[in-house]
């Protein structure tokens, strides 16, 4: 993955990264910590190499987020 994918994954969700629990989603989703996920939405250099998101992984993220807007929207419906 290049620099700038790696700036759209950050693009891509900043307009709702305050609303949202990334950590949640790092360990529900993925089985890891938020710092792993933190890492690799910022290209924290680990291991001597910044740390990215695999392509899978950024599946894995959209899935995530289509799984958790059905979530929000199955709770909005119900009141």
């Amino acid at each position: 993955m290049t620099v700038q994918d790696k700036e759209s994954v950050r693009e891509a969700i900043a307009d709702i990264r305050i609303s949202i629990s990334l950590g949640d989603i790092a360990r529900r989703y993925f089985g890891k910590s938020a710092a792993w996920f933190y890492q690799r939405l910022n290209g924290t250099t680990v291991n001597g190499k910044p740390a990215e998101f695999k392509e899978e992984e950024r599946q894995m993220l959209k899935g995530a987020l289509l799984d958790l807007a059905d979530r929000i929207r199955n709770v909005a419906e119900n009141l």
